[in-house]
């Protein structure tokens, strides 16, 4: 499946100048809907990898998405996971077979090979794969060709990606399983904060957001002195684990209601919900009606950026598919469309030249409107 013809691009607008400071102030609000590449262009390529990063950038995302592990050496690498046997080939190399182990992950029993047992140097030994091979079988030409990049490297590939396109090309990264890794005595805040202060992106003007599923990490950002705008992820289940691990009683629920949404606001700018949460799905799998999250998110002061839109049936509402089989792409720009409509401001996309598409078609004014 070849990525779809882009419509016209934009020119991205920075994180501070998409309403993230002034979220509530009525007309004024939205001055750009965002198109995120979600891990790159994932639908295309192995996600994570260089490669991907790029490509959706070229197909028109304002934003692109690693998500930051830690290696043994202190370095910020892209996975998705700090579990590395279903996106690399660590399972092909002899070498490393003794660093397969079983953790506790958040409180789950996983076992596989963990970023933060490898340096940097014996990562970039490996190779990365499609994690869905059997839904993405087009990606697996792909496999083996991409190293896993540093958080460096990507920061090096917007900078030149944005001179060679003639547009800012913004990073949203998001810190994963941060009280795991703290405990692991490897955090990713101070290196984050590092990192971007090195590159010219630690200012409010900065297309950055920094996303976490946990809360007090993105408190302890700002302690660190970041300037960049922060989002908090939402789920349509679970608690985040720095409150379980607390004893907190939150959930994600609780964080939704119009009071959570006001206590989030008092740290962050936005929040990244699960899609469900804007729009639920019927109980015979259509999509439903709108809930009141984008509304009461806006009048807390906070932009709403969901997650997240793929294009293959099987990610789809019963109503847009398309044929029988679960790996082709259904009515995905149409999903899009509601979801636009229904006022969020950016959206997570695998396939980011359908979130063009889907922003220009939800953007049109009706046929013969002046």
């Amino acid at each position: 499946m070849a990525p779809l013809a882009t419509t016209t691009v934009l020119s991205t607008a920075s994180a501070a100048s998409v309403g993230v400071a002034s979220a509530g102030s009525g007309g004024n609000r939205r001055q750009r809907t965002l198109v995120i590449g979600h891990r790159g262009a994932s639908g295309y390529r192995p996600e994570h990898t260089l490669a991907s990063y790029e490509l959706a950038a070229r197909l028109g995302a304002d934003f692109v998405e690693p998500d930051l592990v830690p290696t043994r050496d202190g370095v910020l690498v892209c996975r998705h996971e700090p579990e590395i046997g279903g996106t690399t080939n660590v399972a092909d190399h002899p070498e490393f077979a003794s660093r397969r182990a079983t953790k506790i992950l958040d409180g789950v029993p996983t076992t596989g090979w963990f970023t933060e047992d490898f340096t940097l140097a014996e990562l970039k030994t490996l190779r990365a794969k499609e994690r869905l091979p059997a839904v993405r079988q087009e990606n697996t030409i792909y496999d083996g060709r991409f190293e896993i990049p540093t958080f460096t490297e990507v920061l090096e590939l917007r900078q030149r990606l944005s001179r060679e396109l003639g547009r800012e090309i913004g990073v949203y990264p998001e810190t994963k399983h941060p009280t795991y890794f703290q405990k692991a005595g490897l955090p990713l805040e101070q290196r984050l904060v590092d990192a971007l202060r090195r590159h010219g992106l630690n200012n409010q003007s900065a297309p950055v957001f920094v996303q976490s599923f946990e809360t007090k990490n993105l408190g302890q950002l700002r302690g660190l002195g970041l300037r960049t705008a922060l989002v908090q992820l939402l789920s349509a289940t679970g608690a985040p684990f720095d409150l379980v691990d607390a004893g907190d009683p939150r959930t994600y629920a609780d964080l939704s209601t119009p009071a959570g949404l006001r206590q989030i606001a008092s740290y962050a700018n936005g929040i990244g919900p699960e899609k469900t949460q804007v729009i639920p799905w019927a109980a015979d799998g259509t999509l439903g009606t709108p809930t009141a999250l984008v509304a009461d998110a806006h009048a807390a002061g906070l932009v709403v950026h969901p997650y997240t839109f793929r294009a293959e049936n099987s990610f789809l509402p019963a109503d847009y598919r398309r044929g029988t089989s679960p790996n082709d792409f259904g009515r995905a720009i149409d999903e899009q469309v509601r979801y636009l409509k229904a006022g969020i401001d950016g959206l997570f996309t695998d396939q980011a030249d359908i979130g063009v598409i889907a922003r220009d078609d939800a953007s049109a004014k009706p046929s013969g409107s002046a």
